[in-house]
Protein backbone atom coordinates (compact mmCIF):
# COMPACT_ATOMS: atom_id res chain seq x y z
CA UNK A 1 0.00 0.00 0.00
CA UNK A 2 2.49 3.06 -0.20
CA UNK A 3 4.16 10.58 2.33
CA UNK A 4 5.55 13.65 3.63
CA UNK A 5 6.34 16.45 5.62
CA UNK A 6 7.03 19.91 5.87
CA UNK A 7 10.36 20.30 5.46
CA UNK A 8 13.18 22.25 3.17
CA UNK A 9 15.41 20.63 0.88
CA UNK A 10 19.09 20.69 0.75
CA UNK A 11 21.89 18.70 -1.11
CA UNK A 12 22.42 15.19 -0.19
CA UNK A 13 25.44 14.92 -1.36
CA UNK A 14 28.47 16.29 0.87
CA UNK A 15 31.18 16.45 -1.89
CA UNK A 16 30.03 17.94 -4.86
CA UNK A 17 28.64 15.87 -7.85
CA UNK A 18 31.05 14.59 -10.99
CA UNK A 19 30.41 16.05 -13.79
CA UNK A 20 28.58 13.42 -15.52
CA UNK A 21 26.73 12.30 -12.67
CA UNK A 22 25.38 16.19 -13.05
CA UNK A 23 24.86 16.03 -16.93
CA UNK A 24 22.49 13.10 -16.14
CA UNK A 25 20.91 14.39 -13.19
CA UNK A 26 20.61 17.79 -15.96
CA UNK A 27 19.12 15.50 -18.69
CA UNK A 28 16.36 14.21 -16.47
CA UNK A 29 15.60 16.28 -13.93
CA UNK A 30 13.19 19.31 -14.88
CA UNK A 31 14.43 22.44 -12.87
CA UNK A 32 13.03 23.55 -9.46
CA UNK A 33 9.88 25.62 -9.47
CA UNK A 34 10.17 28.82 -7.26
CA UNK A 35 7.05 30.07 -5.06
CA UNK A 36 3.85 28.54 -5.22
CA UNK A 37 3.21 25.85 -7.63
CA UNK A 38 0.53 26.17 -10.03
CA UNK A 39 -1.79 24.45 -11.97
CA UNK A 40 0.55 22.80 -14.14
CA UNK A 41 2.31 21.29 -11.34
CA UNK A 42 -1.11 19.85 -9.94
CA UNK A 43 -1.98 18.36 -12.75
CA UNK A 44 1.22 16.60 -13.71
CA UNK A 45 0.66 15.42 -9.64
CA UNK A 46 -2.55 14.20 -10.61
CA UNK A 47 -1.96 12.38 -13.37
CA UNK A 48 1.65 10.55 -11.22
CA UNK A 49 -0.45 9.66 -9.03
CA UNK A 50 -2.39 7.28 -11.49
CA UNK A 51 0.77 5.32 -10.98
CA UNK A 52 0.98 5.31 -7.09
CA UNK A 53 -2.65 3.83 -7.32
CA UNK A 54 -2.22 1.13 -9.84
CA UNK A 55 0.82 -0.19 -8.24
CA UNK A 56 -0.59 -0.61 -4.91
CA UNK A 57 -4.33 -1.66 -6.03
CA UNK A 58 -2.55 -4.68 -8.36
CA UNK A 59 -0.77 -5.68 -4.97
CA UNK A 60 -4.00 -6.18 -3.12
CA UNK A 61 -6.55 -6.84 -5.47
CA UNK A 62 -5.30 -10.43 -6.30
CA UNK A 63 -5.64 -11.54 -2.15
CA UNK A 64 -9.96 -11.27 -3.42
CA UNK A 65 -9.24 -13.79 -6.44
CA UNK A 66 -7.43 -16.63 -4.72
CA UNK A 67 -10.11 -18.44 -4.34
CA UNK A 68 -11.47 -17.56 -7.85
CA UNK A 69 -8.22 -18.56 -9.65
CA UNK A 70 -8.22 -21.61 -7.29
CA UNK A 71 -11.13 -23.11 -8.96
CA UNK A 72 -11.60 -21.16 -12.41
CA UNK A 73 -7.89 -21.53 -13.65
CA UNK A 74 -6.80 -24.57 -11.94
CA UNK A 75 -3.84 -23.16 -9.74
CA UNK A 76 -2.35 -25.15 -7.32
CA UNK A 77 -1.32 -23.57 -4.38
CA UNK A 78 2.64 -22.78 -5.35
CA UNK A 79 1.26 -20.99 -8.05
CA UNK A 80 -1.01 -19.17 -6.10
CA UNK A 81 1.50 -17.97 -4.36
CA UNK A 82 3.50 -17.18 -6.75
CA UNK A 83 1.02 -15.00 -8.37
CA UNK A 84 1.05 -13.17 -5.24
CA UNK A 85 4.08 -13.29 -3.75
CA UNK A 86 5.90 -12.63 -7.44
CA UNK A 87 4.31 -9.59 -7.93
CA UNK A 88 5.78 -7.97 -5.09
CA UNK A 89 8.72 -9.65 -5.21
CA UNK A 90 9.68 -8.07 -8.94
CA UNK A 91 8.07 -5.08 -8.23
CA UNK A 92 10.69 -4.61 -4.80
CA UNK A 93 13.42 -5.66 -6.59
CA UNK A 94 13.47 -3.06 -9.35
CA UNK A 95 12.73 -0.08 -7.69
CA UNK A 96 16.16 0.93 -6.90
CA UNK A 97 16.95 0.55 -10.18
CA UNK A 98 13.63 2.02 -12.04
CA UNK A 99 14.35 5.06 -9.90
CA UNK A 100 18.18 5.58 -11.21
CA UNK A 101 16.82 4.69 -14.83
CA UNK A 102 14.43 7.89 -14.28
CA UNK A 103 17.32 9.58 -13.25
CA UNK A 104 19.31 8.70 -16.34
CA UNK A 105 16.66 9.25 -19.11
CA UNK A 106 14.02 11.38 -17.95
CA UNK A 107 10.80 11.12 -15.70
CA UNK A 108 8.37 11.40 -18.05
CA UNK A 109 9.77 9.13 -20.34
CA UNK A 110 10.41 6.13 -17.51
CA UNK A 111 6.69 6.52 -16.66
CA UNK A 112 4.88 6.62 -19.99
CA UNK A 113 7.46 3.36 -20.69
CA UNK A 114 6.15 1.94 -17.33
CA UNK A 115 2.85 2.50 -17.58
CA UNK A 116 2.68 0.94 -20.86
CA UNK A 117 4.24 -1.70 -20.07
CA UNK A 118 2.25 -2.25 -16.66
CA UNK A 119 -0.84 -2.01 -18.60
CA UNK A 120 0.13 -4.90 -21.26
CA UNK A 121 1.52 -6.84 -17.89
CA UNK A 122 -2.14 -6.51 -16.90
CA UNK A 123 -3.79 -7.66 -20.55
CA UNK A 124 -1.48 -10.33 -20.63
CA UNK A 125 -2.64 -11.93 -16.67
CA UNK A 126 -6.52 -11.07 -18.24
CA UNK A 127 -5.88 -13.85 -20.95
CA UNK A 128 -3.65 -15.95 -19.13
CA UNK A 129 -4.82 -19.83 -20.01
CA UNK A 130 -2.61 -21.27 -17.27
CA UNK A 131 -1.08 -20.86 -13.94
CA UNK A 132 2.45 -20.44 -15.46
CA UNK A 133 0.83 -17.87 -18.17
CA UNK A 134 -0.44 -15.75 -14.85
CA UNK A 135 2.83 -15.89 -13.00
CA UNK A 136 5.05 -14.97 -15.78
CA UNK A 137 2.26 -11.60 -15.97
CA UNK A 138 2.25 -10.66 -13.15
CA UNK A 139 6.35 -10.98 -12.36
CA UNK A 140 6.16 -8.28 -15.73
CA UNK A 141 3.49 -6.74 -13.98
CA UNK A 142 6.01 -6.20 -10.89
CA UNK A 143 8.87 -4.92 -12.89
CA UNK A 144 6.48 -2.29 -14.82
CA UNK A 145 5.38 -1.29 -11.64
CA UNK A 146 9.16 -0.57 -10.33
CA UNK A 147 9.58 1.47 -13.48
CA UNK A 148 6.56 3.61 -12.77
CA UNK A 149 6.48 4.34 -9.25
CA UNK A 150 9.92 5.82 -8.47
CA UNK A 151 8.78 8.30 -11.11
CA UNK A 152 6.02 10.13 -8.94
CA UNK A 153 8.61 10.83 -6.09
CA UNK A 154 11.00 11.92 -8.23
CA UNK A 155 8.49 14.74 -10.02
CA UNK A 156 7.77 15.46 -6.57
CA UNK A 157 11.03 16.15 -5.50
CA UNK A 158 12.20 18.51 -8.51
CA UNK A 159 9.41 20.30 -9.68
CA UNK A 160 7.40 21.60 -6.16
CA UNK A 161 9.11 23.89 -4.20
CA UNK A 162 10.01 23.14 -0.31
CA UNK A 163 7.20 25.75 1.46
CA UNK A 164 5.06 22.95 -0.86
CA UNK A 165 6.30 19.78 -1.17
CA UNK A 166 4.41 18.28 1.96
CA UNK A 167 0.78 19.03 0.51
CA UNK A 168 2.16 16.95 -3.01
CA UNK A 169 3.76 13.82 -1.04
CA UNK A 170 0.49 13.78 1.29
CA UNK A 171 -1.67 13.04 -1.88
CA UNK A 172 1.07 10.57 -3.01
CA UNK A 173 0.26 8.61 0.79
CA UNK A 174 -3.62 9.06 -0.03
CA UNK A 175 -3.33 7.78 -2.84
CA UNK A 176 -1.48 4.63 -2.10
CA UNK A 177 -4.00 3.80 0.68
CA UNK A 178 -6.97 4.53 -1.58
CA UNK A 179 -5.48 2.25 -4.20
CA UNK A 180 -4.92 -0.69 -1.36
CA UNK A 181 -8.82 -0.62 -0.10
CA UNK A 182 -10.00 0.03 -3.67
CA UNK A 183 -7.84 -3.12 -4.51
CA UNK A 184 -9.81 -5.35 -1.93
CA UNK A 185 -13.41 -3.60 -2.21
CA UNK A 186 -13.67 -3.02 -5.86
CA UNK A 187 -12.02 -6.75 -6.34
CA UNK A 188 -14.72 -8.12 -4.48
CA UNK A 189 -17.34 -6.38 -6.21
CA UNK A 190 -16.27 -7.22 -9.69
CA UNK A 191 -15.66 -10.57 -8.80
CA UNK A 192 -19.44 -10.38 -7.72
CA UNK A 193 -20.92 -8.83 -10.24
CA UNK A 194 -18.73 -11.24 -12.97
CA UNK A 195 -19.15 -8.66 -15.36
CA UNK A 196 -19.77 -9.93 -18.06
CA UNK A 197 -18.13 -13.42 -17.30
CA UNK A 198 -15.00 -12.49 -16.77
CA UNK A 199 -14.68 -14.08 -13.77
CA UNK A 200 -11.53 -13.57 -11.80
CA UNK A 201 -10.34 -11.91 -15.26
CA UNK A 202 -11.59 -8.72 -14.57
CA UNK A 203 -9.83 -7.63 -11.72
CA UNK A 204 -6.44 -7.43 -14.42
CA UNK A 205 -8.92 -6.24 -17.22
CA UNK A 206 -9.86 -3.34 -15.73
CA UNK A 207 -6.39 -1.97 -15.70
CA UNK A 208 -6.37 -1.67 -19.48
CA UNK A 209 -8.43 1.41 -20.22
CA UNK A 210 -7.04 3.31 -17.06
CA UNK A 211 -3.81 2.70 -18.33
CA UNK A 212 -3.83 3.71 -21.48
CA UNK A 213 -5.88 7.04 -20.14
CA UNK A 214 -3.23 7.84 -18.01
CA UNK A 215 -0.19 7.36 -20.40
CA UNK A 216 -1.80 9.74 -22.67
CA UNK A 217 -2.02 11.76 -20.21
CA UNK A 218 0.97 11.63 -18.92
CA UNK A 219 2.59 12.54 -22.38
CA UNK A 220 0.61 15.43 -22.45
CA UNK A 221 1.22 16.62 -19.11
CA UNK A 222 4.64 15.31 -17.11
CA UNK A 223 7.68 17.66 -18.16
CA UNK A 224 9.69 16.88 -20.36
CA UNK A 225 13.13 16.35 -19.84
CA UNK A 226 15.26 19.72 -19.49
CA UNK A 227 18.64 19.98 -22.34
CA UNK A 228 21.41 18.04 -21.64
CA UNK A 229 25.10 20.59 -20.86
CA UNK A 230 27.61 17.58 -21.48
CA UNK A 231 27.18 14.07 -22.56
CA UNK A 232 25.57 11.91 -20.09
CA UNK A 233 27.00 8.97 -18.30
CA UNK A 234 26.48 5.70 -19.69
CA UNK A 235 23.81 3.77 -17.16
CA UNK A 236 25.40 1.32 -15.04
CA UNK A 237 24.37 -1.85 -16.07
CA UNK A 238 26.79 -4.21 -13.87
CA UNK A 239 25.64 -1.94 -10.76
CA UNK A 240 21.56 -2.50 -11.74
CA UNK A 241 22.28 -6.11 -12.05
CA UNK A 242 23.76 -6.20 -8.87
CA UNK A 243 21.44 -4.57 -6.48
CA UNK A 244 18.68 -6.91 -8.36
CA UNK A 245 20.24 -9.70 -7.49
CA UNK A 246 20.78 -8.94 -4.08
CA UNK A 247 17.28 -7.52 -3.81
CA UNK A 248 16.31 -10.57 -5.40
CA UNK A 249 18.18 -13.01 -2.73
CA UNK A 250 16.50 -11.38 0.20
CA UNK A 251 13.30 -11.06 -0.98
CA UNK A 252 12.70 -14.43 -2.60
CA UNK A 253 12.81 -15.96 0.87
CA UNK A 254 10.92 -13.79 2.87
CA UNK A 255 8.15 -13.75 0.19
CA UNK A 256 7.70 -17.40 -0.43
CA UNK A 257 9.59 -19.40 2.43
CA UNK A 258 6.56 -18.67 4.90
CA UNK A 259 4.14 -20.84 2.67
CA UNK A 260 6.95 -23.08 2.24
CA UNK A 261 7.94 -23.60 5.66
CA UNK A 262 11.38 -22.47 5.14
CA UNK A 263 13.15 -25.16 3.10
CA UNK A 264 16.57 -25.03 3.18
CA UNK A 265 16.81 -22.79 -0.08
CA UNK A 266 15.44 -19.68 1.63
CA UNK A 267 18.03 -19.76 4.14
CA UNK A 268 21.21 -20.00 1.51
CA UNK A 269 19.32 -17.35 -0.54
CA UNK A 270 19.60 -15.10 2.67
CA UNK A 271 23.08 -16.21 3.82
CA UNK A 272 24.29 -15.45 -0.21
CA UNK A 273 22.92 -11.96 -0.06
CA UNK A 274 25.13 -10.81 2.69
CA UNK A 275 28.23 -11.09 0.14
CA UNK A 276 26.32 -10.35 -2.98
CA UNK A 277 25.15 -6.82 -1.57
CA UNK A 278 28.94 -6.08 0.03
CA UNK A 279 30.41 -6.83 -3.64
CA UNK A 280 27.69 -4.64 -5.62
CA UNK A 281 28.79 -1.72 -2.64
CA UNK A 282 32.05 -1.99 -3.12
CA UNK A 283 31.37 -1.85 -7.09
CA UNK A 284 29.27 1.78 -6.94
CA UNK A 285 31.84 2.90 -4.44
CA UNK A 286 34.47 2.48 -7.31
CA UNK A 287 32.58 3.83 -10.13
CA UNK A 288 31.28 6.93 -7.80
CA UNK A 289 35.42 7.55 -7.60
CA UNK A 290 36.33 7.15 -11.19
CA UNK A 291 33.26 9.62 -12.06
CA UNK A 292 30.21 7.37 -13.40
CA UNK A 293 26.93 7.62 -11.86
CA UNK A 294 26.12 4.39 -9.91
CA UNK A 295 23.00 2.99 -9.88
CA UNK A 296 23.02 3.33 -5.76
CA UNK A 297 24.59 6.27 -5.02
CA UNK A 298 27.36 5.87 -2.17
CA UNK A 299 26.75 9.73 -0.77
CA UNK A 300 23.21 8.99 -0.04
CA UNK A 301 24.63 6.57 2.53
CA UNK A 302 26.66 9.06 3.79
CA UNK A 303 23.96 11.47 4.39
CA UNK A 304 22.47 10.50 7.63
CA UNK A 305 19.28 12.71 8.12
CA UNK A 306 18.65 10.30 4.88
CA UNK A 307 19.52 6.56 6.29
CA UNK A 308 18.01 7.60 9.44
CA UNK A 309 14.51 9.02 7.35
CA UNK A 310 14.57 5.25 5.29
CA UNK A 311 15.52 3.09 8.87
CA UNK A 312 12.11 4.91 10.12
CA UNK A 313 10.14 4.38 7.18
CA UNK A 314 11.13 0.71 7.17
CA UNK A 315 9.99 0.21 10.78
CA UNK A 316 6.74 1.82 10.07
CA UNK A 317 6.46 -0.43 6.97
CA UNK A 318 7.64 -3.10 9.01
CA UNK A 319 4.58 -2.78 11.40
CA UNK A 320 1.99 -1.49 9.21
CA UNK A 321 2.90 -4.45 6.30
CA UNK A 322 2.49 -7.30 8.95
CA UNK A 323 -0.48 -5.26 10.92
CA UNK A 324 -2.61 -5.67 7.34
CA UNK A 325 -1.71 -9.14 7.16
CA UNK A 326 -2.48 -10.36 10.62
CA UNK A 327 -6.03 -7.88 10.26
CA UNK A 328 -7.19 -9.56 7.68
CA UNK A 329 -6.60 -13.08 9.14
CA UNK A 330 -8.19 -12.08 12.12
CA UNK A 331 -11.33 -10.69 10.61
CA UNK A 332 -12.08 -13.39 7.96
CA UNK A 333 -10.39 -16.28 10.38
CA UNK A 334 -11.23 -15.77 13.49
CA UNK A 335 -14.28 -13.56 13.53
CA UNK A 336 -15.94 -15.62 10.24
CA UNK A 337 -16.58 -12.59 7.99
CA UNK A 338 -16.63 -13.21 4.02
CA UNK A 339 -13.83 -10.98 2.01
CA UNK A 340 -16.21 -8.33 0.54
CA UNK A 341 -17.30 -7.67 4.47
CA UNK A 342 -13.87 -7.93 5.90
CA UNK A 343 -12.96 -4.92 3.57
CA UNK A 344 -16.05 -2.87 4.27
CA UNK A 345 -14.88 -3.42 7.80
CA UNK A 346 -11.49 -1.37 6.54
CA UNK A 347 -13.53 1.26 4.38
CA UNK A 348 -13.72 3.53 7.51
CA UNK A 349 -10.35 3.24 8.90
CA UNK A 350 -9.05 3.92 4.72
CA UNK A 351 -11.25 6.79 4.62
CA UNK A 352 -9.74 8.32 7.75
CA UNK A 353 -6.45 7.36 6.58
CA UNK A 354 -6.66 9.20 3.32
CA UNK A 355 -8.09 12.32 5.39
CA UNK A 356 -5.23 12.39 7.85
CA UNK A 357 -2.80 11.71 4.83
CA UNK A 358 -3.79 14.74 3.27
CA UNK A 359 -3.93 16.93 5.97
CA UNK A 360 -0.44 16.01 7.50
CA UNK A 361 1.25 17.96 5.18
CA UNK A 362 -0.36 21.26 5.70
CA UNK A 363 -0.19 20.61 10.06
CA UNK A 364 3.18 19.42 9.96
CA UNK A 365 4.12 23.00 8.31
CA UNK A 366 2.26 25.25 11.07
CA UNK A 367 2.92 22.90 14.20
CA UNK A 368 6.01 20.70 13.29
CA UNK A 369 7.27 17.51 15.06
CA UNK A 370 3.81 17.82 17.18
CA UNK A 371 2.10 16.72 14.25
CA UNK A 372 3.65 12.77 13.85
CA UNK A 373 4.18 12.85 17.25
CA UNK A 374 0.50 12.88 17.75
CA UNK A 375 -0.13 10.48 15.27
CA UNK A 376 2.47 7.83 16.88
CA UNK A 377 0.50 8.65 19.79
CA UNK A 378 -2.96 7.57 18.42
CA UNK A 379 -1.66 4.92 16.98
CA UNK A 380 -0.34 3.62 19.76
CA UNK A 381 -2.98 4.33 22.05
CA UNK A 382 -4.81 2.50 18.90
CA UNK A 383 -3.05 -0.75 18.72
CA UNK A 384 -3.50 -0.64 22.86
CA UNK A 385 -7.32 -0.41 22.93
CA UNK A 386 -7.48 -3.20 20.01
CA UNK A 387 -5.09 -5.57 22.26
CA UNK A 388 -7.41 -4.81 25.51
CA UNK A 389 -10.70 -5.80 23.75
CA UNK A 390 -9.09 -8.68 22.57
CA UNK A 391 -7.92 -9.70 25.52
CA UNK A 392 -11.27 -8.93 27.11
CA UNK A 393 -13.47 -10.14 24.30
CA UNK A 394 -11.61 -13.01 22.07
CA UNK A 395 -12.99 -14.14 18.88
CA UNK A 396 -16.57 -12.52 20.05
CA UNK A 397 -15.13 -8.30 19.87
CA UNK A 398 -17.96 -6.11 18.81
CA UNK A 399 -17.45 -5.00 14.86
CA UNK A 400 -18.89 -1.49 15.64
CA UNK A 401 -16.23 -1.21 18.46
CA UNK A 402 -13.51 -2.95 16.56
CA UNK A 403 -13.96 -0.47 13.38
CA UNK A 404 -13.61 2.60 15.91
CA UNK A 405 -10.61 1.31 17.12
CA UNK A 406 -9.08 0.48 14.04
CA UNK A 407 -10.10 4.19 13.10
CA UNK A 408 -8.01 5.74 15.55
CA UNK A 409 -5.25 3.40 14.52
CA UNK A 410 -5.42 4.71 10.89
CA UNK A 411 -6.15 8.02 11.84
CA UNK A 412 -2.31 8.10 14.23
CA UNK A 413 -0.99 6.26 10.30
CA UNK A 414 -2.00 8.91 8.43
CA UNK A 415 -0.73 11.58 10.50
CA UNK A 416 2.71 9.78 11.01
CA UNK A 417 3.61 8.04 7.54
CA UNK A 418 3.89 11.23 5.06
CA UNK A 419 6.22 13.09 7.49
CA UNK A 420 8.55 10.30 7.72
CA UNK A 421 8.86 10.07 4.13
CA UNK A 422 9.47 13.81 4.18
CA UNK A 423 12.22 13.47 6.99
CA UNK A 424 14.06 10.92 4.80
CA UNK A 425 13.88 12.93 1.06
CA UNK A 426 14.25 16.49 3.02
CA UNK A 427 17.80 16.45 2.41
CA UNK A 428 18.47 14.87 -0.92
CA UNK A 429 19.40 17.12 -3.66
CA UNK A 430 17.73 17.15 -7.58
CA UNK A 431 20.57 14.78 -8.55
CA UNK A 432 20.25 12.06 -6.66
CA UNK A 433 16.14 12.03 -6.32
CA UNK A 434 15.17 9.03 -8.57
CA UNK A 435 17.69 6.81 -6.98
CA UNK A 436 16.68 8.05 -3.26
CA UNK A 437 12.75 7.75 -4.09
CA UNK A 438 14.24 3.96 -5.32
CA UNK A 439 15.44 3.02 -2.23
CA UNK A 440 12.68 4.36 -0.13
CA UNK A 441 10.38 2.69 -2.01
CA UNK A 442 12.40 -0.27 -1.85
CA UNK A 443 12.95 -0.31 1.92
CA UNK A 444 9.10 0.00 2.29
CA UNK A 445 8.03 -3.11 0.31
CA UNK A 446 11.69 -4.61 1.58
CA UNK A 447 10.01 -4.11 5.37
CA UNK A 448 6.46 -4.98 4.60
CA UNK A 449 7.74 -8.32 3.27
CA UNK A 450 9.78 -8.73 6.12
CA UNK A 451 7.26 -7.71 8.51
CA UNK A 452 4.60 -10.55 6.98
CA UNK A 453 7.11 -13.22 7.48
CA UNK A 454 8.36 -12.04 11.17
CA UNK A 455 5.20 -10.89 12.91
CA UNK A 456 2.80 -13.74 10.47
CA UNK A 457 4.99 -16.44 11.72
CA UNK A 458 4.56 -14.66 15.99
CA UNK A 459 1.12 -14.67 14.66
CA UNK A 460 0.62 -17.97 13.48
CA UNK A 461 2.33 -19.53 16.80
CA UNK A 462 -0.09 -17.65 18.98
CA UNK A 463 -3.60 -18.31 17.20
CA UNK A 464 -2.83 -22.03 17.17
CA UNK A 465 -3.69 -24.88 14.59
CA UNK A 466 -6.08 -23.84 12.20
CA UNK A 467 -5.99 -20.36 13.78
CA UNK A 468 -8.49 -21.20 16.41
CA UNK A 469 -7.10 -18.35 18.95
CA UNK A 470 -6.69 -15.37 16.09
CA UNK A 471 -8.08 -12.87 18.46
CA UNK A 472 -5.15 -14.38 20.84
CA UNK A 473 -2.63 -14.14 17.47
CA UNK A 474 -3.61 -10.32 16.83
CA UNK A 475 -3.42 -9.34 20.84
CA UNK A 476 -0.08 -10.98 20.30
CA UNK A 477 1.32 -8.68 18.05
CA UNK A 478 -0.62 -5.82 18.70
CA UNK A 479 2.02 -5.32 21.40
CA UNK A 480 4.85 -5.44 19.35
CA UNK A 481 3.43 -3.26 16.84
CA UNK A 482 2.97 -0.59 19.39
CA UNK A 483 6.66 -1.15 20.25
CA UNK A 484 7.63 -0.54 16.70
CA UNK A 485 5.59 2.65 16.20
CA UNK A 486 7.10 3.69 19.33
CA UNK A 487 10.43 3.07 17.58
CA UNK A 488 9.71 5.12 15.00
CA UNK A 489 9.06 7.85 16.58
CA UNK A 490 11.99 8.23 18.37
CA UNK A 491 14.03 8.03 15.31
CA UNK A 492 12.08 10.55 13.42
CA UNK A 493 13.05 12.73 16.47
CA UNK A 494 16.48 12.08 16.54
CA UNK A 495 16.70 12.51 12.63
CA UNK A 496 15.20 15.66 12.72
CA UNK A 497 17.48 17.18 15.14
CA UNK A 498 20.68 16.03 13.43
CA UNK A 499 18.92 17.22 9.88
CA UNK A 500 19.19 20.92 8.65
CA UNK A 501 15.40 21.02 8.05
Amino acid sequence: MSMIAMMTMTSSARRPASPTAAATAAAATPPPVPGTPGPREWRMLAVALSGTFMASFDLFVVNIATEALRTGLHASEGALELVVAGYAFAYAAGLVTGGRLGDRYGYRRMFVTGMAAFTLASLLCGLALSPGQLVAARLAQGLAAAVLVPQVLSLVTTRFPAAHRGRATAWYSAAGGIGAVAGQLLGGLLLQADVPGLGWRAVFLVNVPVGAVAAALAVRFLPPPAPRGVPAARFDLRGAAGVTLTLGLLLAPLSLGREQGWPLWTWASLAAAVPAGALTLRGQRSLRRRGGAPVLDPALLRNRPYVTGVAAVALFQLYFGAYMFTLALLLQAGLGQDPLTAALVFLPAAVLFSAASLLSGRLTARHGRAVPAAGGALAVAGLAALVAQLAVCGDRVALPALVATLAVISLGNGLLLPPLIGFALAEVGPEAAGAASGVVNTAQQFAASLGVAVFGALFFTAAGPGLRSAASGMAAVGVAYGALVAVVLALLWAGARRGRA
